[in-house]
């Protein structure tokens, strides 16, 4: 099976399960490649501009690394195959930063609006800023005294996006439209379903969750919606231009 695979997508395959064991080796001498190299907001301390291209290599844990590597192997073999390497890594890419830029755009506006409420608290949101930078936060027992803005500041700004999803999504996507009368099978239920409705469903859902506020949900559901746009936009561009590639 692994001989099979596309040369791009052996390549992606290969550099995101070498960085995550990397990153796993690297934790465990005390260096944190993980917040080193995951995209943090535009206003963050701990900003780089090279994490606009690392941070799509970075994963969380195991099962985040899985799910986004069966899916590109899944899907992402099979578009390369049909538009070749070039076109194939151009969608990937694009679909990254397009997940990227609608993910740090609204982390933007939240910011420069909770900057406001500061001010108009006569709070320097550069104190905070300077604990974000050293790592630092206030312990459990006096978190309740602080104001929520305060706490929602430090959350968006102190937060970080990785993961591979965000191009995962373009992928996704773009098969759907493609392809969207293939079954795809599942494994629970053990049922067939066609592309349309399982990726469109579940695009579906991530768009209605990117407008909730849950309690310990730290997915980047932008991420994911805005690499499906781009992925979606960029096939639908190619295929009115007659360009289908296969």
């Amino acid at each position: 099976m692994f001989n099979n695979i596309q040369p791009v997508t052996k390549n992606l395959l290969i550099l995101n399960i070498l960085m995550f064991i990397l990153t796993l080796v690297l934790s465990n001498m005390g260096i944190d490649l993980r917040s080193m190299l995951s995209m943090h907001s535009f206003f963050s301390p701990l900003f780089e501009p090279y994490q606009i291209v690392t941070h799509f290599f970075m994963h969380a844990d195991p099962l985040h690394i899985l799910f986004n590597m069966f899916a590109l192997v899944m899907f992402g073999s099979f578009l390369e195959h049909l538009w070749g390497p070039k076109r194939f890594f151009l969608l990937y890419v694009a679909s990254a930063l397009g997940g990227l830029a609608l993910y740090a755009g609204i982390n933007a506006y939240e910011v420069i609006q909770l900057r406001h409420e500061l001010k108009a608290m006569r709070i320097d949101f550069r104190e905070i800023d300077e604990l974000i930078r050293q790592h630092l936060w206030y312990p459990d027992e006096a978190l309740h005294q602080i104001p929520q803005v305060i706490k929602n500041y430090h959350d968006k700004v102190a937060g970080n996006l990785l993961g591979a999803s965000g191009a995962v999504f373009g992928v996704t996507a773009a098969f759907a439209i493609l392809f969207p009368n293939t079954e795809l099978q599942l494994l629970f239920p053990p049922i067939p379903i066609k592309a349309k409705f399982l990726i469109g469903g579940y695009f579906v859902l991530e768009l209605f969750l990117s407008f909730q506020n849950l309690e310990g949900d730290n997915v980047a559901h932008l991420a994911h919606v805005g690499g499906a746009v781009v992925g979606a936009i960029m096939v639908l561009y190619w295929r009115r231009k007659g360009r289908n590639f296969y």
